[in-house]
Order: structure tokens, then sequence, then C-alpha cells
């Protein structure tokens, strides 16, 4: 309790910091994961990406960035068990964010795409064993969310799966190729507004003081979707094919309107990731900002201060703009052989199933989600469209990640403890 009444403001700056670090990494990782398929496709140069997430991936975690934080915050490890020994708990939480930001930096720099949510609750586990005791996990919870990680990749690989075998049966398996994909990419576009609008509508709004009921949500999301629909419809019958060029590349006017839809699928993946994973970074910064404002009472629910959703925003938008790149490489080509049509369906599906999942406050890890969805869509053409060695190559990095946590959040725990003793 000495170390939070002396070092309360140092504390607060500290973690601050490696929040920001924290936040550093998900943009140069996790939304390089998100962004990968747009820039693997061609639909969108890097640069382009960039911008995309700046708005989107800022305004997820700002509007609707809440909901997921409480459980990282509250429900990886027994807040009660710290009650006589807050310091601990703060000292942990700093060192949390610096050992998973520092390993996700590093994984950036060699292109590796893991999982933040990994890193993060590995960390919190790690110190959390060691400074009270394996009590202090809720072993309960935490194997949830262990089992999140198989059902959401999962999922969003059926879905893909099943979304891509409807383009090739509505689209590609047609005589008339062009003239249905003009027809029902405009329905893909309702479809994918109708995701994005119902997530912001339903649980952002109220960041900002707007609190709509169901059906008022519903219904306004419908009528967005069906204007953005419109809008794609009108865009798409203005724009110029060549038949020439369906002689050098098969269906390249087809993948052309999907590159189209890969812009609005682009939207909605950084707004969804934006949503989920900022939660890695903010909620152990909000569990030390509100412990030390309290005194050292840990409350079960605490308010985010104004200050720590934008900067999770601002940190990951950074870190996807300076070190996004090779795993966007990694992502976008290595896994299998990605078109327009084929990335549309993976990002749909990985957003549906972030959204999905940060509506309902779990943490899941966006990497796994979206490298399921990048399976699925290859499996839709045979085992042999996907590069196993490349996904064995990730998976192996997914389960050096954990431990990796675990062992850095020791080891900087105890060398703040000394520090700050």
């Amino acid at each position: 309790m000495d170390i939070i009444a002396n070092y309360g403001t140092t504390l607060v700056l500290v973690a601050a910091l490696f929040g920001f670090l924290m936040a550093w990494g998900i943009g140069a990782n996790d939304v390089a994961n998100a962004m990968g398929t747009s820039v693997g496709t061609k639909s969108l140069t890097i640069r382009q990406a960039i911008i995309i997430a700046m708005i989107f991936e800022f305004a997820g975690a700002y509007l609707a960035g809440g909901e997921v934080t409480a459980t990282i915050r509250n429900g990886i490890i027994d807040s009660n068990a710290f009650a006589d020994s807050p310091d601990l708990l703060v000292l942990g939480m700093i060192a949390s964010l610096l050992a998973a930001g520092a390993w996700l930096i590093l994984a950036s720099y060699f292109g590796w795409p893991v999982s933040t949510t990994h890193s993060i609750i590995g960390a919190i586990v790690g110190f959390a064993v060691v400074s009270i005791g394996p009590e202090a996990v809720q072993w309960s919870k935490f194997g949830g969310i262990v089992g999140s990680w198989v059902v959401t990749p999962a999922l969003s690989g059926v879905i893909a799966y099943f979304m891509f075998i409807s383009v090739q049966k509505l689209i590609f398996n047609t005589d008339d190729p062009l003239n249905n994909a003009k027809r029902y990419v405009p329905f893909y576009m309702f479809l994918t507004s109708l995701v994005i609008c119902l997530v912001t509508i339903k649980k952002g709004l109220t960041h900002v003081g707007l609190h709509l009921t169901n059906g008022e949500g519903v219904l306004l999301s419908v009528i967005i979707s069906i204007a953005v629909a419109i809008a794609g419809w009108v865009y798409i019958r203005g724009q110029k094919y060549n038949p020439q060029d369906d002689s050098k590349m098969h269906f390249a006017n087809v993948e052309k309107v999907f590159g189209i839809l890969m812009v609005i699928t682009a939207c909605a993946m950084a707004f969804a990731h934006g949503s989920n994973d900022v939660a890695n970074a903010i909620g152990p910064l909000s569990a030390v900002a509100s412990i030390v404002a309290s005194g050292g009472e840990i409350a079960s629910q605490a308010s985010i201060a104004w200050w720590i959703l934008p900067l999770g925003g601002i940190g990951i938008v950074i870190g996807l703009a300076t070190m996004g790149e090779k795993v966007m490489a990694t992502v976008g080509t290595g896994i299998t052989h990605l078109t327009p049509s084929r990335g549309f369906a993976a990002q749909l599906a990985t957003a549906a199933t972030v959204v999905i999942a940060s509506g309902t406050g779990l943490p899941i890890s966006t990497t796994q989600t979206l490298v399921g969805a990048v399976m699925g869509v290859g499996l839709a053409r045979g085992i042999a469209a996907l590069n196993l060695g490349v996904l064995r190559n990730i998976v192996v990095s997914w389960v050096i990640t954990l431990p990796a946590g675990a062992i850095l959040a020791i080891a900087i725990f105890y060398v703040l403890q000394a520090f700050f003793s």
C-alpha cells in the first residue's frame, strides 16, 4: 500500500507508457493481420490500408472498446486475492504490459503473426502465480478463454468456407459471372455493413450518449446497410470493365468488382479489431489507474478514464504505420493464394466472429480468427491450396507466445518490485 501512496502518479505514468507500447505492438502485429488480406489481394496499397486503419481502428477502440476491457481487467485473475496487497496487482499489471508489448514488437520485427491475447493473458497469469500463488488465477475463466482460441478460428473458418462457396455458386460457376457479380455483390455489401452497424449502434454509441433500443438499433442498421448496398450498386454499374482483361487473367473483371467490396470489409475488420483488441492494452492500464485513483481499493467494476481509450487507439495506429509491413506479407500471401473474392470471404468471416466475441465480452485472438478464416477459404479449393509449412510456423509461434509472455512478465515484475521497494 505504501508504494501506491508514495509513487501513485509515477505508477500511472509508467503504466500509460507501457500501455502505449503494448498498443504499438498490437498495431504492428494484430492490425497487420487484420489488413494483410486486403494488401495481399492488392485491393489496397499499404498506405491506403494504414489510412483505413487510422480511421476505423481508432473508432472501434474509442466507441466500442469498453465491453471486452472489463473481462481482461477483472476476469482472468481473482482481484479479491490482491485485496490486502493492491501494490502487487499494480506492479504486476505494469509488468504484464511491458512484457507483452516487448514480445509483440520483437515478433513483428521478424514478421511472426502472433496473438496479442495469448501474450497479455500469459503475462498476467505469470505474475499472478509468482506474486500470490496459483489460487489467484481464475482457472475456470482461463479455460474458457483458452477454449475460445479453438472455437473462434473454427467458427470463422466455417463462416468463410460457406461464404466463399456461396460466391462460387452464385457468381463464378455461372454462365455470366460478371453480371452476376454486379447483381450479388451489393447484397454482400449489405451483409458486411449490417455486421458492423449492429455492433456500433448497439454497443458503441452508448459511449457518446446515444442510447437506442434493440429494435431501433436493428432498424437503423438495416437502413444504413441498404444505403451502402445502393451506393455500391451504383458505383459498380458505373465502372468500366474491359473483356480483354479476362483473357490475361480468368475472372479479372469479377475480381475487380470484389476489389471494391474488399475496401468495405477492410473497414469492418479494422473497426471490429479495434473494438476487441484494444482491451489487451488498456485493460491492465485501466486497472492500474483505477486502483491508484481509489488509494489502493480494488473495485469489481471501475469506469475507464477518459484518456485511456484514445491512448490505446493512437498507439495501435502508430504501430501499424511503423512496423506492420512484414506481418502483412506473411498473412496476405503466405498461407494461401488470395484473390479479392477469397479475401472478402475471409475478412467478413473474421469481422463477424470478432464482433460476436466483442459483444459477449470474451477476449479472443484476432490472429487465430483470421488464420482460421483464411484456412476456410483455402479448404474450399482443397487442402493443396494451403501452404502447410507456413501454417506450421504460425502455430509454433502461437505456442511460444504464451510462455514467453509469462516468463518476461515474471522477470519484469521482480525488477519493478525491487525498484519501488
